[in-house]
């Protein structure tokens, strides 16, 4: 487990250069949309500081979970990934993400210490995750199924840090169930956008959407979450007060990435399947930074 190895292990498996910056929006929207929703100020930077070290670690020990699941499929079918291939063995994978444990039960009791009872109930689904739910076979076999019962966790998650704010406050607030639908929704946004890929590029024994159910209708299906998302967006939108924004900018990317998914469809080459995943991330970064700061920009002019 040397420097060298982890800095490659994160570039390939955990890239900090896209992580940092959709997580920093993505905690402290959820902070702001909670106080938002509920007319309350903001609360203290320790709010923002503790719901972003918790979202980069339990994203971490997702990611820990899934090399520990996916090891005998990936010797199998993806032998150039960094454990398969040796660059760092699973047993150092699973030491840095036992380490986190402690560290995210501290950011958390640091800020608000019956936090504490929401991050267990992550851990809990994370666990049934990786187990997947006892049931391995019988799931695989139903993909949407799958999907959704791993996507849950995006709430469960969203949950744990809309309550930095709410929870000190005593009570949620009473349309927090539209952002945090919102999160289920671009889990799925972003987990199937990166399982679209051209044809040549599948992989004998990897699941993806597009070898699922084909390009044309994988994009379809991709676009309809889309659009609900966009739905969702406005919804939290009007709640917040700046719907307008959610119309017309929200609009606008959806209509971007509408065209991603039917050029996709219409030829999925390579580069449209980067153009599509690259769509995907832009997309929910974009959307949580509406939901979140739009309201506080538009009280600034």
């Amino acid at each position: 487990m040397t420097p060298a190895a982890l800095w490659t292990y994160q570039k390939e498996r955990f890239p900090l250069v896209r992580t940092v910056p959709l997580l920093a929006v993505f905690s402290a929207a959820s902070i702001s949309v909670s106080a938002e929703m509920a007319g309350r100020p903001l609360p203290g930077w320790g709010a923002f500081v503790a719901g972003f070290a918790v979202a980069m670690l339990l994203f971490f020990q997702m990611r820990v979970c899934d090399e520990y699941k996916d090891l005998e499929d990936d010797k199998c079918h993806r032998p150039d990934r960094p454990i398969p291939r040796g660059l760092i063995s699973l047993r150092a994978v699973l030491t840095l993400g036992l380490v986190s444990l402690p560290v995210t039960a501290f950011a958390a009791w640091a800020w608000h210490p019956p936090l504490l009872w929401l991050l267990l109930m992550v851990w809990i689904w994370l666990l049934a995750m990786t187990a997947e739910f006892g049931v391995p076979e019988w799931l695989k076999a139903r993909p949407v199924l799958y999907l959704v019962s791993h996507m849950a966790i995006m709430p469960l998650i969203d949950l744990l840090l809309t309550a930095m704010e709410w929870l000190p406050a005593g009570t949620p607030a009473f349309w927090l169930g539209l952002f945090l639908a919102l999160s289920f929704v671009n889990g799925c946004v972003l987990e199937i956008g990166r399982k679209l890929w051209a044809p040549q590029n599948e992989i004998d024994g990897v699941d993806t959407y597009s070898g699922l159910w084909g390009p044309r209708k994988a994009a379809l299906i991709w676009a309809a979450c889309v659009v609900v998302s966009w739905g969702l967006l406005v919804g939290v939108a009007v709640a917040t007060g700046v719907v307008w924004v959610a119309v017309l900018l929200g609009g606008a990317g959806a209509f971007w990435c509408l065209r991603a998914a039917a050029a996709y469809a219409a030829v999925p080459t390579i580069a449209a399947q980067k153009r599509l995943d690259t769509a995907a991330g832009l997309w929910v970064f974009a959307c949580y930074a509406l939901a979140g700061f739009a309201p506080l920009i538009v009280r600034m002019f």
